[in-house]
């Protein structure tokens, strides 16, 4: 929740040991997220002012980007949850009725300063709703936005210093930010000075054209406001587009086999396992931002899996299916490329499958996978949950509620998980759109991670029912909790090389959860951390503007302690160049790259990206 705020008065004196670590880990993180959210480029003068307010593309584009759906709520946001929700807010005003009527006494004599134009309430730097400069110039809009601030400070403060407890706290300021962001004067019509100056311009045009954009998305995008123009991109046109074959074709994904691009390869072929939340051609959006390219272009023999688009008729399909299907895809790239064993990737739901898998290798005492790399991927759920927001709504009851709504309806659709992903950050991923396209009347950015991002995928009903077992049981860290196959899955059992990254402003899996995912697999793993979100960790090319990492090996429990003995060692630039030595490294001798792809027994089937990937 975005809130007006002061800088409290600080002691004078040393800090604490303690208290000098956390600041200098501060220090790696919060220059992080200072320059991931540094793409904005405004125009000068008034203009330039105006395109800031009046949801520049480029912004938008940026914001959204930081919050694709990359991997979806698995627990879900019920109506349940926000009653709740806002039930715990309601708790705090009746255990604490003297201290809520202290703060309302606050409130007032803010407001009674906000209305004499005495009031120094501003909005924090990077709230980009109030970036027009009427919200400072206009005594009116002034005084509109400073009340506004004035309330939603006001009542943070009162939860904050609340009796509730720590979870209730949570639950209570989630409510409150679903009800200020909402009421924020910028999504009016009459509130918002850009639409206002954009009638004046347009003689009302702006208005037409947004009630039209809202038409649409009522009719087409389940009344939730369109992020994206994805009417230019194309999968196997301008996006996907690296040479490859399908190479085997399975029930539940199809194999893809890309061109080698050098005349010699590693003999140890890639394997990668992408989400099953998300189509795989993240991994290939445009040539100039395509791992699959750049892994290709480094030597490596890449097999990607395409997981197939589940309907109603696959409800049965779950994690340990998954697994096997995985094992399949490693055997194919086996025999093509004639190596003993393989490595493999995994990002977000499919590297949680890849654990499983790689857990029941070890059960069976199978070594046909050797290396990992794990990208944006949590697999101690406890780590998840305290650091985002689900872990509010995380109890048996929710998690029972959820199950029963999979059996029930066998599947969870793309559009389901991305409206309640939405509504866990508004902000950025409704009310910015809200005003764009209906205020406004503009049209969403044309976009192809955006594209990529709403060509949503569904869910098996069991899949999903297994995924909330892995958030209940946590599996990977008590061993035991997870069988597949019949066989028991103990973690501390696999031992092979890992590779693990994540991202600084990544909110969806954190990234101190993800340095546990680097833990699991011992202090020698390479933990790489970049000054990134979610996507934009592993979208990650050389030449993006100040991008830089940290790389170091896990080798020490305390993720922040990790932080601070890395800051000095900063990397300029994308961490995909010390993938490539490490993936390189790891990969065997090299041999003269095949002349065609594909084998006797498993001849290529249709081009890449394949028809799954195609299947609405």
């Amino acid at each position: 929740m975005k809130t007006a705020r002061t800088k409290p008065a600080t002691a004078a004196g040393a800090k604490t040991r303690p208290a000098r670590k956390k600041a200098a880990a501060a220090g790696v993180i919060a220059t992080g997220r200072q320059a991931a959210r540094s793409v904005k480029d405004k125009a000068a003068g008034a203009a330039g002012a105006a395109m800031a307010v009046a949801g520049d593309l480029t912004e938008l584009v940026s914001e959204a980007a930081h919050n694709t759906l990359a991997i979806n709520p698995l627990i879900g946001l019920s109506r349940r949850d926000v009653a709740g929700a806002a039930k715990s807010l309601l708790k705090a005003v009746a255990a604490t009725p003297k201290k809520a009527t202290t703060h309302y006494g606050r409130y007032l004599k803010e407001l009674k300063q906000v209305v004499q134009g005495k009031s120094a309430l501003a909005p924090e730097p990077k709230d980009r709703r109030f970036a027009d400069p009427a919200w400072k110039n206009n005594a009116l809009y002034l005084r509109l936005m400073q009340a506004y601030l004035a309330t939603q400070q006001e009542l943070s403060t009162f939860i904050d210093q609340s009796a509730l407890d720590k979870l209730e706290k949570g639950r209570a300021q989630f409510f409150a930010s679903l009800v200020t962001d909402a009421l924020a004067p910028s999504n009016w019509l009459l509130g918002n000075p850009a639409a206002v100056r954009k009638i004046i311009d347009t003689g009302g045009d702006n208005l037409v054209q947004g009630l039209k954009n809202l038409v649409h998305d009522v009719r087409h995008n389940h009344m939730m406001p369109s992020m994206v123009d994805a009417k230019p991109f194309q999968v196997g046109g301008n996006i996907a587009t690296s040479a490859g074959q399908v190479v085997y074709r399975h029930e539940m994904f199809e194999l893809l086999q890309y061109a080698p691009t050098t005349p010699e390869v590693h003999r140890r072929p890639l394997v990668m396992s992408p989400p099953q939340v998300n189509k795989y051609y993240a991994m290939d959006l445009t040539p100039d931002k395509s791992l699959v390219k750049w892994a290709t272009d480094s030597g490596i023999q890449l097999f990607v899996v395409s997981w197939r688009n589940p309907t109603v008729e696959q409800r049965h399909w779950g994690l340990e299916d998954y697994v096997m299907a995985l094992d399949a895809a490693v055997d194919v790239a086996r025999q093509i490329t004639g190596s003993p064993d393989v490595n493999m990737w995994g990002s977000c739901s499919g590297g949680m499958t890849l654990a499983a898998y790689l857990g029941w290798l070890a059960a069976k005492g199978d070594k046909k996978v050797v290396n990992t790399t794990w990208a944006v991927c949590v697999l101690n759920s406890e780590a998840a949950i305290e650091d985002s927001t689900l872990g509010l709504f995380n109890s048996p009851a929710t998690i029972r509620a959820a199950k029963a709504r999979s059996r029930r309806k066998g599947i969870v659709t793309g559009e389901e998980m991305a409206s309640m992903f939405a509504w866990l950050r508004p902000n950025d991923l409704i009310w910015n759109y809200w005003v764009n396209n209906y205020l406004l009347g503009n049209s969403p950015p044309a976009y192809d991670v955006l594209a990529w991002n709403a060509d949503t995928t569904r869910l098996p009903g069991q899949y999903h029912c297994d995924l909330l077992d892995l958030v209940e049981k946590n599996p990977y860290v008590n061993a035991g909790r997870l069988e597949i196959g019949g066989l028991p899955i103990d973690m501390s059992r696999v031992d092979l090389g890992a590779y693990v990254i994540a991202g600084i402003t990544d909110h969806i899996t954190p990234w101190r959860a993800c340095y546990g995912t680097a833990r699991l697999f011992g202090p020698r793993t390479t933990f790489v951390l970049a000054n990134a979100g979610h996507l934009q960790s592993m979208i990650n090319p050389p030449g993006v503007p100040k991008a830089y990492f940290f790389a170091a090996p896990a080798s020490v429990e305390d993720p922040m302690q990790w932080a601070e003995s890395v800051q000095s060692a900063r990397q300029e630039g994308s961490w995909w160049p010390h993938w490539r030595a490490w993936i390189q490294g790891v990969s065997g001798e090299t041999v003269k790259a095949p002349a065609k792809l594909g084998s006797r027994k498993h001849k290529p089937l249709c081009a890449a990206p394949g028809t799954y990937v195609l299947e609405p």
